[in-house]
């Protein structure tokens, strides 16, 4: 009855948000970049909280995350350029042949641990972006133009929460816990029977599907894709990373709120043009010497603790 309730709530929440986005844009009040910097805010945090699943929960270092976001993004341009596909059914292709390929890479590359994992799948990343580059198909180095605009707010925010769900569910199962045993102690987690192979690449392959489908929400959104290091290169697997390590490893809020401040966060520094690749830096330093752990630190905000937050307010408040 209590977990029904939470949902309800949540549910009444998170639709709460949708309505004052789409009233506050019918009254001129949000305009089409704003709407926009929030529909980029939907689709990073598919990005990091499936990282999140590879790096945090299983425990594995994957910076090649960017490779199957690329995938994603133009495979499902292609299918809808080229061949007429339903836009639906080329995420839904973007996402299956990024899950494939994170199956592919994840067999040989997930034998290795630590920094040799990292070289070996940033190495995967440039192979995918390199391959693109040489693909006259998609518009090789000119980039893939003529993209129709698919993806809306509402589309990016209802898969973003499709996304959260399905990993916290996720890692709220058997299949779950499997991974965070395999993360605490692989040994141990092998002794007891848990075959550590198939659960990392299980969680690979589940991570690099969320992440094709976040491409393919990028690619039909901003209706053009370049294959440069910014935009689908070792540059975004940074990005991506980043938010990761600053919301938290293994917590999915310290993802969504990650995700949200370091998209806006360059936005508001536009006014600092000459200063902006200072501050934004020096913000990412100050957090990592006070809160090394991330915002989050594995921690999940909850209801119950929100209730708590604002119930030792107002006994502070009357005390005071």
């Amino acid at each position: 009855m209590k977990n029904k309730l939470t949902g309800l709530v949540w549910t009444a929440l998170l639709a709460l948000v949708y309505a004052a986005v789409r009233f506050l844009e019918g009254r001129g009040v949000l305009l089409p970049y704003h709407v926009q910097i929030l529909s980029l805010c939907c689709i990073n945090i598919i990005l990091v909280v499936s990282l999140n699943l590879i790096n945090g929960f299983t425990g594995q270092f994957s910076i090649g995350h960017a490779g199957f976001f690329a995938i994603g993004a133009y495979l499902s341009a292609y299918l809808t350029v080229k061949l007429q596909v339903p836009f639906l059914a080329a995420v839904l292709c973007g996402a299956l042949l990024a899950g494939v390929s994170g199956v592919a890479v994840g067999l040989p590359a997930l034998r290795l641990r630590g920094d040799y994992l990292a070289i070996a799948t940033l190495g995967f990343g440039e192979i995918i972006r390199v391959i693109i580059l040489n693909t006259d198909a998609v518009g090789g180095a000119r980039g893939f133009s003529g993209i129709p605009k698919y993806t809306t707010f509402g589309l990016a925010y209802l898969i973003a929460i499709i996304t959260v769900v399905a990993i916290h569910n996720f890692v709220s199962s058997d299949f779950g816990r499997a991974c965070l045993a395999v993360r605490e102690d692989e040994i141990a987690a092998e002794s007891l029977g848990v075959n550590s192979t198939y659960f990392k690449v299980l969680a690979f392959a589940l991570g690099a599907s969320f992440a094709g489908a976040a491409g393919a929400l990028f690619s039909h959104y901003l209706q053009y894709m370049a294959p440069t290091a910014s935009q689908i290169g070792f540059l975004k697997s940074i990005d991506i990373l980043i938010m990761l390590v600053l919301g938290g490893l293994g917590s999915l809020t310290g993802s969504v709120i990650a995700a949200i401040v370091l998209t806006i966060l360059p936005e508001f520094l536009r006014g600092f043009a000459e200063y902006r690749m200072v501050i934004y830096p020096l913000l990412l330093i100050a957090v990592m010497i006070y809160r090394p752990a991330g915002l989050m630190a594995g921690r999940e905000l909850s209801l119950s603790s929100l209730l708590a937050l604002g119930k030792g307010a107002r006994t502070h408040g009357q005390h005071s």
